[in-house]
């Protein structure tokens, strides 16, 4: 499961990165910032796997 999530939120960071570029490079402010809140899901996913990788014995 743990890395069924990691895959995802690997896969929310690059989808957002993508579009926050794209965004930027048209100059669609609100691509690049749905792009960016993409990415910032995909930070925090990736965050909480990792903590809780942490916390296992």
């Amino acid at each position: 499961m743990a890395g069924d999530q990691k895959a995802k939120a690997k896969k929310e960071q690059m989808k957002g990165k993508a579009k926050e570029t794209v965004g930027r490079t048209v100059g669609n402010e609100r691509m690049t910032a749905e792009g960016q809140a993409e990415k910032s899901k995909g930070d925090a996913r990736q965050a909480k796997e990792k903590a809780k990788d942490t916390l296992k014995p």
